[in-house]
């Protein structure tokens, strides 16, 4: 699945309209195990079409639409990798932390910028915070600079750093690497972000009746 629209594959509320459906309609297919998500030419995603919203359009629908595409990661039972072509800000970074696995060009800026705008990701973040934690998170959503790839590597936003033009060819390895759950996988990737976030006890109680529906199936 490839982000187009224009130069920076900006996102307005018809393109993460059509990103949700087809996120859920790869999930419904059985013969779809895998999604890669990337960007049109050298960009992944810059984010909202703020501008938009400057000339007047209304914010709500654009903010809705992006809060429920990011809804969806966590639910899929399908895999999802970033290839990150180039760079990710703002929404774009939110799209980097919700999939599974990430793999970035070695000159890709991924992070939230709005803080550099007098704004604040108040939506982007959330994944950001969720994959990487607060203490790392706010080393980029508090001062609007974007991390560089491989900082995103160390904090652990992507898995992996490469050469131009190699980003889908090591993130579809990673995918192939997923597949080995065979059909474990779909119950497994769903029940990893719930645990997440639930109680280190509560996670426990709720992996028991999972772990016996794996000999049941």
């Amino acid at each position: 699945m490839t982000i187009h629209n224009g130069e920076r594959n900006l996102l307005t509320p018809g393109i993460l309209t059509d990103l949700r459906a087809r996120l859920q309609e790869c999930d419904d297919n059985p013969d779809i195990r895998g999604v890669l998500l990337t960007g049109a030419g050298e960009t992944f995603c810059g984010g909202l079409d703020i501008a938009s919203v400057k000339a007047g359009a209304d914010p709500a629908p654009l903010g809705e639409a992006l809060l429920e595409t990011l809804r969806i990661f966590p639910r899929l039972g399908v895999a999802v990798a970033a290839a990150v072509n180039g760079d990710a800000l703002a929404g774009g970074a939110s799209f980097v932390a919700a999939c599974d696995f990430a793999v970035a060009v070695d000159s890709a800026r991924i992070g939230t910028v709005e803080v550099g705008a007098g704004m604040w990701p108040m939506i982007a973040q959330v994944p950001v915070i969720h994959r990487i934690g607060p203490r790392r998170a706010i080393e980029n959503i508090g001062s609007g600079e974007p991390f560089t790839a491989e900082r995103a590597r160390e904090v652990g936003l992507v898995q992996a750093v490469v050469e131009p033009g190699r980003a889908a060819e090591v993130a579809r390895e990673w995918l192939d690497k997923a597949l080995r759950a065979a059909g474990a996988g779909a119950p497994g990737r769903r029940s990893l972000y719930e645990f997440a976030s639930m109680s280190y006890d509560d996670a426990l109680d709720a992996s028991l009746p999972r772990f016996t529906e794996l000999f049941e199936n």
